[in-house]
């Protein structure tokens, strides 16, 4: 399997696959926000020092906060495709239930640890048959969503059995009325959050599990004590208090899916799911589209158990709009 099928944003891969395509290049394969949130300059000593206690806890107070979290049912870690890859050393389920189609690390992690895997468009209702349910809120790629009352009704009987309800919220930051975040610390209840996402600032490896006490600290336990950087803390501190710019991206998103939509739609393609980060299509050719957009420059997300459909995320801005127009009028 090629990079690219794996994760978006290999760009430098597809510089190799496709070498004579137009330049530069628009990378529209992440769902990742276009217009970070403006991180400035790190004091010297922040980045000359080791990590402080108190730069730790302002960032979790921070997070908390605009999760709508209590700060103690949350520990902050490097990226939560890290702490994906960490859950099997905290908890130790036999048979999951897995929203299909999801992320596709949630699946990889426990099927190499042996476990028994369902794969089903309704997860929630395994909650009285399996050890654990994984799902992704809203989901990625499609977008669909699953309402907080729904979900804790699944977490109660999960933990009523000794199971684990564990949800990606990566996206969640789009919809915060549909977090569970408020939930963090129930019996029983797992969730993933990602900085990179939202704040548009992947490259910084932040994250969050909010989780009962004991499951926290195993996880502190596996991180040691300095895993986020300096740097990272400190922006996590700074942004995640930052109400006045979450509100506007929020509004400005909105208006960009918005323009998609409509660019996409016009161009013959068909909407069947997203977020104000991405659009997910459907196609007749979707290998084929995606090497004819390749080769005009523009990278966006393929997959392999799928040839009808892409994901594409905000151009950002009018000349990659109009770019992206004139690649998908090409399309054969």
């Amino acid at each position: 399997m090629t990079r690219d099928l794996l994760h978006g944003g290999s760009l430098d891969h597809m510089r190799k696959t496709f070498p004579n395509a137009v330049q530069p290049w628009i990378d529209l394969s992440t769902g990742i926000n276009p217009w970070p949130w403006p991180a400035e300059a790190i004091h010297g000593e922040v980045i000359n020092r080791l990590p402080t206690a108190e730069a730790f806890d302002a960032a979790q107070r921070a997070m908390a906060a605009a999760f709508g979290a209590h700060p103690t049912s949350l520990l902050p870690g490097p990226g939560s495709e890290l702490l994906i890859r960490l859950l099997p050393t905290l908890i130790q389920p036999q048979k999951i239930a897995i929203l299909s189609r999801t992320y596709s690390d949630h699946k990889n992690i426990w099927a190499a640890q042996g476990c028994d895997i369902v794969e089903t468009d309704d997860p929630l209702s395994y909650a009285d048959r399996t050890d654990a349910v994984v799902l992704c809120n809203p989901n990625n790629p499609d977008g669909r969503s699953f309402a907080p009352a729904a979900v804790d009704a699944a977490r109660s009987i999960l933990a009523a059995r000794n199971g684990w309800l564990i949800i990606d919220e990566a996206y969640a930051d789009l919809e915060p009325a549909k977090s569970v975040a408020p939930y963090g610390g129930a019996e029983g209840l797992i969730i993933l959050r990602s900085m990179g996402k939202f704040y548009g600032l992947a490259g910084l490896r932040m994250g969050a599990m909010i989780a009962p006490p004991d499951i926290l600290d195993r996880l502190a336990q596996r991180l040691g004590v300095w895993s986020i950087s300096g740097p990272a803390l400190k922006i996590a501190s700074d942004a995640y208090r930052d109400v006045v710019w979450r509100e506007e991206i929020r509004k400005r998103l909105r208006k960009a899916r918005a323009r998609l939509d409509t660019l996409l739609s016009e161009s013959g393609l068909t909407i069947c799911g997203g977020t104000d980060l991405f659009a997910f299509v459907d196609t007749d050719d979707a290998p084929a589209h995606w090497s004819q957009l390749a080769q005009q420059g523009i990278y966006v997300r393929r997959f392999e158990w799928t040839k009808r459909h892409l994901r594409i995320g905000l151009p950002p801005d009018e000349t990659s709009e109009s770019r992206l127009a004139a690649a998908l009028s090409l399309l054969t």
